[in-house]
């Protein structure tokens, strides 16, 4: 089975469609599959609900998507840096579904697992825990969480062989393997393409299995979030 695509546009050719569950790997700008962002933007789907650590900066990954108002909900952890997420927010032209960091990645990976709830204690007693169940387990209250089940993830990684098995770089790896997992489509981009057996078994970090389909982007923009300096002596 060839699971490589000769580009972005060609890997998401009849998977995305308007009104999709989509979840997105990256954290910040660190690990973000842009030139599949880039091509869900010019496929001119509309109305999607993304899972996201956060959307983006300002043009710029998901943030490309929220100018061109392709997303109606975001659910995400951190919406910093981003003004137009901010004003699309506060005007009630986008829905945002705030999930704390570790629940929000716990959710993706019980929804890779096949887990499709869980309790814990984080939100109990805030507006994250509105309308869900409490259950007290030893003395302490806990609020289930669902798993989330994406119609389609986009993830990166560093190198990919032809059988879809995966290993990223340093702390690029952040939320994409759980948003691997959780897809019932996974499409991957990929700064390298090796043949099979040329990763190692134990520098695999996520097996191909999870992966459908791979499309070469040798040369990523990586974008710094905020280039931060200090005076040298």
């Amino acid at each position: 089975m060839n699971k490589i695509y000769p580009s972005a546009a060609a890997a998401l050719e009849g998977i995305v469609k308007s009104g999709q569950l989509l979840a997105v790997g990256g954290f910040g700008l660190c690990g973000i599959p842009e030139a599949l962002i880039d091509a869900l933007r010019d496929s001119g789907v509309r109305d999607l609900t993304v899972i996201s650590n956060n959307a983006g900066v300002d043009d710029f990954g998901l943030g490309r998507l929220l100018t061109t108002r392709q997303i109606k909900k975001m659910i995400s952890s951190y919406v910093g840096e981003n003004k137009e997420f901010e004003r699309q927010y506060l005007a009630k032209e986008l829905e945002l579904e705030f999930t704390p960091q570790g629940t929000l990645a716990e959710k993706l990976r019980a929804g890779g697992a096949g887990i499709p709830a869980f309790f814990t204690k984080t939100g109990v007693g805030t507006l994250v825990a509105e309308g869900k169940e409490l259950r007290e387990f030893d003395g302490e209250t806990y609020v289930m969480e669902r798993a989330l089940l994406p119609d389609v993830s986009l993830v990166k990684a560093a190198v990919a062989d032809r059988s879809g098995n995966l290993r990223f770089n340093l702390t690029a790896r952040n939320f994409n393997p759980a948003v691997a997992m959780a897809g019932k489509i996974c499409i991957v981009e990929v700064e390298s393409i090796v043949d099979t057996g040329a990763i190692a078994p134990d520098d695999v970090h996520l097996p191909g299995i999870f992966v459908h389909r791979i499309v070469h982007n040798p040369t990523p923009e990586k974008r710094i979030e905020k280039l931060t300096t200090r005076p040298r002596n």
